[in-house]
């Protein structure tokens, strides 16, 4: 499943203003602003989910490693998206956008002729990033991380570690990709090449 979507949304904003220390760091995005989406643009790598609903558990787990673009489009209120991801040993590609609802802090994506939900959160870094997910209540929770280089630092993870502590997972149920399986390096340069050309015709 492209970015791990979760199947709805329900906001974690209660979930996320308990009075809990694990939760004291991060920031919940709304409105987001031209500025939130610049943040977003360029390259980022898919490092680990947690997911208490059994089919996006089961599709975190299928994902070797993953990386994609963000390419804001401002005044359509996008984000284009070109996903390289690695499932049994194969590069799997594809282009698409996020529909960015700027008031309340929510990105979502069409798939399978659904709307799927996330909200948004910001490290205090933003060298990182997390969607957060909760479907029917606190029961099918999730969250996914990102960061704009395939390893993150200590402080990084516990800053993943928290939110996790937060929202109730157990650190056990995290599902971490592994750089060293990607199978998308080959794809990724001939996309870059063919790019290059298209932009020197042009």
């Amino acid at each position: 499943m492209a970015l791990l979507w979760a199947l709805a949304v329900l906001s974690l904003l209660p979930l996320l203003d308990a009075q809990s220390p694990e939760c004291a760091n991060l920031m919940t995005v709304a409105p987001i602003t031209n500025a939130t989406m610049d943040l977003l643009s360029g390259k980022w790598f898919y490092i680990g989910s947690a997911f208490r609903n059994p089919e996006y558990n089961k599709s975190a787990r299928a994902i070797q490693a993953a990386f994609f673009y963000f390419e804001p489009r401002h005044a359509e209120d996008k984000l284009i998206t070109r996903e390289y991801q690695t499932i049994a040993d194969k590069c799997v590609y594809n282009c698409s956008f996020i529909k960015i609802y700027r008031q309340n802090g929510t990105l979502s994506k069409v798939e399978s002729d659904r709307e799927h939900f996330v909200d948004l959160l910001l490290s205090k870094h933003f060298r990182t990033f997390m969607l957060a997910a909760s479907w029917n209540g606190t029961k099918n929770v999730g969250v996914s991380f990102y960061a704009d280089k395939p390893e993150v630092t200590q402080e990084q993870k516990k800053e993943f570690l928290d939110v996790i502590k937060c929202i109730g997972i157990q650190e056990s149920e995290i599902i971490y990709t592994d750089k060293k399986k990607d199978a998308c390096g080959p794809l990724e340069k001939q996309h870059e090449e063919e790019r290059k050309k298209e932009t020197e015709a042009s």
